[in-house]
């Protein structure tokens, strides 16, 4: 992979980039540049077999100061620390954004989470938030959940979060089930979070959303939860895909019936009606609506004079190389950036907070109406300035997320 499109060096350009259009000073780019505190833990737990597993635990906490640190928590392998400085600067970015009053963070664990049983998951998940208990906390850091880490891995946190302070504390963690304090709508606010930016943007172009047509990559949590949601607005889902490959069809699909073929069969491919592509095909199929959920740096140099969707819309982090962003651009292809596309997940994740602290559960369709305003309103705010710029639609979100958080900073001032 080229140097360039390494996680944290496209985080650390696009801050300078930021930092340059809103001419801060060398000192504010310096402090938004580094986090205010890395957390390496090694995380020994006893495995089913009886043997001692050790594995590597990561947290970071970028700069909180418009509210606690926030971000999740993802069991991954050939996890890094560059990996997690640079997703916990992004949710900086993304709090700012959607204006939440939390800071950025990251963490996670180096491991095959697959490979693992639920016991020893529980037990890892333990271990690992017993090593960083001190740095947690509702009005501290507050986890979520990520890659490989669900609602059941939350209530391991905010059980074990709760056993050491003595007391239930459900707002020590979001993304729990809603019988322990979840908030409803937390799983699928990422999807439709994304689906409210595509409306959003596709009455901003003059784009009839009514059976336009959509491919998604992906067909995890944010995928299908994305692809259920624009099937419910009326618009045409095409195609989608997940690890094994995708599926064509111009017709439409049905996201709920590819579901439970995929829970049958371990894929979506095979779908009856429907023609097998690769992830790559998908990518370049002609749409109107193109939603990368699954990996970063899925378009690229190689492919961008390829893409014929209309609008592309970010639901995985950063699925988009800076030298493909440009050349979609010149192309007049709408891109919403993931820093605003994907923000429905920490929005409702901010919901579930504010429930635990008044002690109060939201219906569905309370959380559902915040969640669209919230949604809405970032949109229409970095289109703006976008527009007055000059610019793409992630420069405007950069500008508009790095400029709260330095407006924020300058407010506060140093201390000591």
């Amino acid at each position: 992979m080229a140097e360039e499109h390494l996680g944290l060096n496209v985080a650390l350009t696009q801050l300078k980039l930021a930092a340059k259009k809103l001419q801060l000073d060398n000192g504010m780019y310096k402090m938004l540049s580094l986090p205010k505190r890395s957390i390496n833990v090694s995380v020994d737990i006893r495995m089913d077999n009886g043997s001692v597993g050790v594995f590597n635990g990561i947290r970071v906490q970028h700069w909180d100061a418009r509210g606690p640190f926030k971000g999740g928590i993802r069991y991954a392998q050939g996890l890094t620390q560059d990996e997690v400085t640079a997703l916990a600067m992004l949710m900086t970015w993304k709090c700012a954004i959607v204006d939440v009053p939390f800071g950025g963070a990251k963490g996670g664990i180096c491991i095959d989470a697959k490979k693992m049983s639920t016991h020893e998951l529980e037990r890892l998940t333990r271990r690992y938030i017993s090593l960083i208990f001190e740095y947690l906390g509702p009005h501290r850091d507050i986890p979520a959940p990520d890659m490989y880490t669900d609602a059941q891995t939350m209530a391991w946190i905010m059980d074990t979060y709760s056993q050491l302070k003595g007391y239930r504390v459900p707002e020590s963690a979001t993304g729990k089930p809603v019988e322990i304090g979840g908030s409803w709508g937390r799983n699928e606010a990422t999807g439709r979070g994304v689906i409210h930016c595509v409306k959003q943007a596709a009455h901003d172009k003059g784009l009839k959303l009514k059976n336009a047509s959509v491919a998604i990559q992906g067909f995890g949590n944010v995928g299908y939860h994305a692809a259920e949601a624009a099937y419910n607005e009326g618009l045409k889902v095409v195609a989608v895909s997940d690890s094994t490959g995708g599926i064509y069809c111009p017709d439409g699909i049905n996201p709920s019936e590819v579901l439970a073929h995929k829970e049958q069969t371990q894929t979506v491919q095979n779908c009856l009606g429907c023609k097998n592509i690769t992830n790559q095909e998908l990518l370049e199929l002609p749409c109107d609506v193109l939603i990368p959920a699954a990996l970063e740096n899925q378009i690229t140099c190689k492919n961008a004079d390829k893409i014929r969707a209309k609008m592309v819309a970010e639901a995985a982090n950063g699925p988009t190389t800076p030298d493909a962003d440009k050349a979609l651009y010149e192309k007049n292809i709408c891109l919403i950036p993931d820093i605003l596309a994907n923000s429905g997940g920490v929005t409702v994740s901010y919901f579930e907070w504010v429930q635990n602290l008044t002690q109060e559960q939201w219906p569905l369709e309370v959380v559902n109406s915040k969640l669209e305003t919230k949604m809405t309103k970032a949109f229409n705010d970095v289109v703006k300035l976008a527009k007055i710029e000059g610019s793409d639609m992630r420069t405007g979100a950069l500008m508009l997320g790095v400029g709260r958080v330095a407006n924020a900073i300058k407010t506060l001032g140093l201390w000591p």
